[in-house]
């Protein structure tokens, strides 16, 4: 066993998806959050208690957005998941008497028999779960702005807004707020920094080019200006060992299929047999096989992150440096079914192939921060620019949203705070808040179910501009006004503690806000 670290890893995970899937009736339960939070954050969660367990801690940094935190903690949430798990093995239990791949049947029925029981443990949501991760430093949380917006083509009083009221619900939920954040979709611009750095943000993720376009090294953190927030950046050549654009390992040809569904049963009971094997062509799922396809990717992994660091600090001079993969929680158990199992074994055998594995915080304590820098715009996108999110293909969502916080904003002037917190401004600017999410730019730009994106995005707006509409004609105060915003809360009613009077701060700071 090498004992000398030849280097460090930084794996960080952003659980982000927009799981507010239907209009009016928050919270939802969309099927994607139902499989997501049983494959992808029941089993993340598990594989990090394991390794705790063991006295493993500083194992990777975690983002969880604000509105997804939320949806994990509510109560009705966590009573349609449990529903959703037992429906879900009953229908492998039916699916073993009836079918004639009665193996693969019973294997998805004692999965589903596993996550219930785990299940038991999120009864009061999932912050009593991350709690103990975060307090232990097992994990190091990343928060950030309150609904996943792309940060860029924000007001620049809703990007402090955003900032300062998601920091809080991490705070809130977690009992402390988080030293750094995950920017949505790595996206920056200059002058962002300034943002972070009134709200004590100290580090952040940005995209590996956007870093190396101003001449700099992806192996160190550095300054973003003179602003004192660090920049980490994700180096591409290990990610997309992983998840690439073109080939990673969750294509192989063992592991469970995504797109195969046995839409009579809710299955995916395929392997993915070969990129080009049409689905009704894919050979049936083998979990034993998959098991092995596991522990081969995972030693590959770890041989590529051990050369990256040798390679590293050949090129330092002797001087150890970091390198930083950075993917969607969902990965690991939603699309890549195997993912968990993987993380497991990655996490186990880097440090016995002398990797020092820890957070960014970490490795700041490190010492690895490098030279000060002014890098230009740049994102994790396609092109690595901002075209997925204001390109001529969602040219209406973006003057759609350029005109709601144009008009909101406009609309707050009216209200004085002194008269005391209002329930139609809170109502209006959560409305707003939940609109702008970047989610939906990115699923038409990439022509992912984007007839379900542009609904969803007009749903939001049509409900903010029939506040707004309402609030214009009748008043603040007004009894239609009034009812409108009790019809709405039903459905649309997160973060009850949203202030709307944050917005007259300059810094967007909730009040008595403290870090």
């Amino acid at each position: 066993m090498t004992t000398t670290p030849v280097g460090t890893f930084c794996l960080v995970l952003h659980t982000h998806l927009p799981w507010l899937a239907h209009h009016g009736s928050w919270p939802v339960g969309e099927e994607w959050l139902h499989q997501a939070w049983a494959h992808s954050y029941q089993r993340v969660l598990g594989v990090l208690d394991d390794l705790a367990s063991q006295g493993r801690t500083d194992l990777l940094t975690l983002g969880v957005t604000p509105v997804v935190a939320a949806q994990l903690d509510d109560p009705y949430c966590l009573s349609i998941q449990e529903t959703w798990l037992h429906d879900w093995h009953w229908r492998a239990v039916g699916m073993t008497a009836e079918r004639h791949d009665a193996d693969l049947a019973r294997w998805e029925a004692v999965q589903a028999r596993r996550a219930i029981e785990d299940f038991a443990r999120w009864s009061r949501g999932a912050s009593p779960v991350l709690r103990p991760l975060v307090d232990n430093g097992v994990i190091e949380i990343l928060g950030g702005p309150l609904a996943h917006p792309f940060q860029p083509l924000l007001d620049p009083q809703l990007v402090d807004f955003e900032l300062a009221a998601g920091l809080l619900d991490a705070r809130l939920r977690l009992g402390s707020t988080p030293a750094g954040i995950w920017a949505p979709e790595c996206a920056y611009r200059p002058g962002l920094e300034e943002h972070y750095a009134r709200h004590s943000v100290r580090h952040l993720m940005l995209d590996g080019p956007t870093v190396q376009h101003v001449g700099a090294s992806i192996h160190e953190a550095h300054p973003l200006g003179d602003s004192g927030v660090l920049a980490f950046a994700r180096d591409l050549d290990v990610t997309y060992r992983v998840w690439s654009p073109r080939r990673g390992y969750p294509g192989g040809k063992w592991y469970r299929d995504f797109h195969s569904y046995d839409h009579a049963w809710g299955f995916r009971h395929n392997r993915v047999t070969s990129p080009t094997t049409p689905a009704h062509e894919k050979a049936p799922y083998d979990p034993a096989r998959a098991a092995e396809a596991v522990h081969r990717d995972a030693v590959d992994f770890v041989q590529t992150v051990r050369q990256r660091l040798i390679t590293i600090r050949e090129e330092r001079g002797g001087r150890p440096g970091l390198t930083v993969a950075a993917y969607d929680t969902e990965l690991f158990g939603h699309w890549w079914y195997e993912g968990p199992d993987w993380l497991a074994e990655v996490l186990r055998l880097l440090p016995e192939a002398g990797v020092q594995v820890t957070t960014l915080s970490g490795a700041v304590d490190q010492g690895l921060v490098g030279r000060a820098i002014e890098p230009g715009s740049g994102s994790w996108g396609a092109g690595k620019d901002w075209h997925i999110w204001n390109g001529e293909t969602v040219h209406s969502i973006v003057a759609d949203n350029a005109r709601a916080q144009s008009r909101v904003l406009e609309l707050l002037k009216s209200t004085d705070p002194a008269e005391g917190r209002s329930s139609t401004a809170d109502q209006l600017v959560r409305q707003l808040v939940l609109a702008l999410q970047s989610d939906w730019a990115f699923m038409v730009s990439h022509d992912s179910a984007a007839h379900y994106a542009r609904s969803r995005h007009e749903a939001h707006h049509w409900s903010l501009a029939e506040l707004v509409d309402r609030i214009e004609e009748f008043g603040w105060q007004d009894p239609r006004t009034l009812e409108l915003v009790d019809r709405q809360l039903v459905g649309d009613g997160p973060f009850g503690y949203l202030d709307a009077r944050w917005l007259a701060d300059t810094a967007g700071s909730p009040l008595g806000y403290r870090r």
